[in-house]
C-alpha cells in the first residue's frame, strides 16, 4: 500500500468530514476513494471515521492521526523540495578550482554571483594550476575549474571561455616604459619570466610560439609562481613578463604596457567531467565565471589605457597568494 497516498486522501477526507465532496475535491469517484480509506483503516488497525447516517466524524483514532498526518506530508513535500534543489545544484557544496593568478576582484565578484543564483550553494574555491584542475576534475577531487586554453579536454566538458589580452611588464627605467605600446620584436635582448609550464603547458608553450613568430627570443627564461615573485625578478634585473595589467600597476619599480597588435590573447574558461556525475552547478559557474571576467576585463582596459601616464593609474584590486 502507498502509505503516503492515502494518508492523503484520509486528509482531504477529515477536512470535508463528507466523502461525496472529499472525491469531488481530488477529482475521484467515491467508491474507491472509500475502498482506500477502508484499506489505510484496516493497515493501522483502528477505525479512523465514525459513520453514520447523521455524517461523518472523525473517530479518537482519526483525530490522533491526522496531526501527525500533516506533519509526515509536509516532511515529504520538503523532502521532494529538498531534493529538487540539490538536482538543480541550488543547494550542497561545489568544489570549484581557480587560477592561482586570480584576483581578488574577480573572486569576489564570482563569490557573490553564485550567493545571487543559489544562495543555499557552498562554493569551495581551491586555487590550483591548470594542469593539476585538469588532473581533480578526471579523479572527482574537483566538481568545476577555470582553466587556461589550450588545455587537454578528453573526458570533460568545456564553458564560454573568455579572452584577456595581455601586456608587457617593464622595469620602470626601461627606455621602452616611455612607448604607448611595445612589439614582441622591440623585447628581444630581453629574460622573460613566466610561469612554470608545469602549471599550464598548452598556455605556456603558445606563449613562447607566439613571442618567437613576432621575433622576440628570450635571452633566458626564468620562472615565477607567485606574481609578487614575478615582479621581484622584473624589478631585479634585464627582464620582462605579461600580465593584463593590474598587478604589475600596483608596484611602482614597474611599468605595464600594452603590446602592439594584441598578440598575446589569454584564454580562460570553465571544464567540468562529462557523465551523469557531473554536478549540477558546474555549468552555471563556468557561465558566471566568464561573466565576471568579461566584466573585469573591461574594466580593467578602461581604467588601464596607455594614454593614462603612470602616476595617474588607479591602485588595482589586490592579488590573492597560495
Amino acid at each position: 500500500m502507498d502509505l503516503l497516498r492515502h494518508l492523503r486522501l484520509f486528509v482531504t477526507v477529515a477536512d470535508e468530514l463528507h466523502f461525496s465532496r472529499a472525491a469531488e475535491r481530488l477529482g475521484m469517484a467515491q467508491p474507491p476513494l472509500s475502498q482506500a480509506i477502508r484499506r489505510l483503516e484496516k493497515d493501522l488497525g483502528a477505525e479512523l471515521f465514525d459513520r453514520s447516517q447523521r455524517g461523518v466524524r472523525l473517530s479518537v483514532a482519526g483525530a490522533a492521526l491526522l496531526e501527525e498526518a500533516h506533519e509526515l506530508l509536509a516532511r515529504e513535500k520538503r523532502l521532494r523540495e529538498l531534493a529538487r534543489r540539490a538536482a538543480a545544484g541550488d543547494i550542497g557544496t561545489l568544489r570549484a578550482g581557480v587560477p592561482p593568478d586570480t584576483t581578488a576582484a574577480v573572486l569576489s565578484a564570482l563569490l557573490a554571483a553564485c550567493a545571487d543564483h543559489a544562495p543555499g550553494l557552498s562554493v569551495d574555491l581551491r586555487e590550483v594550476t591548470t594542469e593539476e584542475q585538469v588532473r581533480l576534475l578526471s579523479s572527482g577531487g574537483l566538481d568545476v575549474g577555470l582553466v587556461h586554453h589550450p588545455v587537454d579536454a578528453t573526458g570533460l566538458r568545456l564553458g564560454p571561455e573568455t579572452s584577456l589580452d595581455l601586456g608587457v611588464v617593464l622595469p620602470r627605467p626601461s627606455p621602452l616604459a616611455r612607448s604607448p605600446e611595445v612589439t614582441l620584436g622591440e623585447l628581444s635582448g630581453h629574460d622573460l619570466v613566466l610561469f612554470p609550464r608545469a602549471h599550464a603547458p598548452g598556455w605556456y608553450d603558445r606563449i613562447l610560439d607566439v613571442c618567437r613568430a613576432e621575433g622576440f627570443v628570450p635571452g633566458r627564461l626564468r620562472h615565477a609562481s607567485h606574481p609578487e615573485f614575478l615582479l621581484a625578478m622584473v624589478t631585479a634585473g634585464h627582464a620582462v613578463a605579461f600580465d593584463q595589467g593590474p598587478m604589475a600597476r600596483k608596484e611602482p619599480r614597474v611599468a605595464w604596457r600594452p603590446l602592439a597588435g594584441r598578440p598575446l590573447t589569454s584564454r580562460i574558461g570553465g571544464a567540468w567531467p562529462t557523465g551523469r556525475g557531473a554536478h549540477p552547478a558546474a555549468r552555471r559557474f563556468a557561465e558566471l565565471a566568464a561573466d565576471v571576467l568579461a566584466r573585469d576585463h573591461t574594466a580593467t582596459t578602461r581604467h588601464g589605457s596607455a594614454s593614462a601616464s603612470p602616476d595617474d593609474a588607479p591602485r588595482p584590486w589586490s592579488v590573492v597568494y597560495g
